[in-house]
């Protein structure tokens, strides 16, 4: 199981250190959360946090980016050095040319599925990714409720990755009982936010030593 610290919730006044302490806690890479403020009711990361975490990172990050259509933004964030670019069909008039750019670029292309997308609907897509980001809160804000009801997607977007050749992954609400059930089901990996390392008061190595385990 692939285990990515989103970095929106991380401590920006350390930003650096904190980039340090999770790599050297065993993180697998980092989630970025770009947003535009349109797309969804939030700001986020901008292209100068993407660049400094990337350039600090030895592992590779991947962005979400939540902004309705820019090309021009993709280009920047690879030029950053982000390795995997999430898109959301939603925002993207011509989604499956978006993605092919993403692998134009020399990024892995990845689409997000919002708990409204269902499997069918992004069905023909899914030939030309490489990730598959299956949320599980609405995105835009973390310290929100897992939504049981998306499980069901989640087992259906397992069963056809062999077939397609992607990888799954999940974000929102992680805690370490959702990481565990996520790994039974099939699930190659996890954004990791406040619900299991963010604000816990505890080194992050102890509780990435713990998430291992389960």
């Amino acid at each position: 199981m692939l285990l990515l610290p989103s970095m929106m919730c991380a401590d920006f006044l350390r930003l650096g250190e904190e980039v340090d302490e999770l790599v050297s806690a065993g993180c697998d890479g980092f989630h970025l959360d770009v947003m535009d403020g349109h797309f969804v009711p939030n700001l986020g990361l901008g292209i100068g946090d993407v660049e400094a975490i990337c350039r600090r990172s030895p592992v590779p990050c991947d962005v979400h980016l939540m902004a309705t259509h820019e090309p021009t933004t993709i280009d920047l964030l690879v030029k950053a050095g982000v390795k995997i670019v999430y898109v959301h069909q939603e925002a993207e008039p011509t989604i499956n040319s978006t993605l092919l750019q993403i692998e134009r670029l020399g990024a892995h292309p990845g689409l997000v599925v919002d708990p409204g997308v269902n499997f069918e609907t992004v069905e023909t897509s899914l030939p030309v990714v490489d990730y598959v980001l299956v949320m599980t809160v609405n995105p835009g804000f973390s310290g929100q409720k897992y939504l049981d009801y998306v499980d069901e997607k989640i087992e259906r977007f397992v069963a056809a990755k062999d077939k397609y050749g992607y990888k799954v992954i999940i974000d929102g609400a992680c805690s370490p009982q959702v990481i565990a059930k996520a790994d039974k089901m099939g699930v190659d990996g996890a954004v990791l936010g406040t619900s299991a390392v963010f604000g816990k008061g505890r080194p992050y190595a102890e509780i990435f030593k713990e998430l291992r385990e389960l």
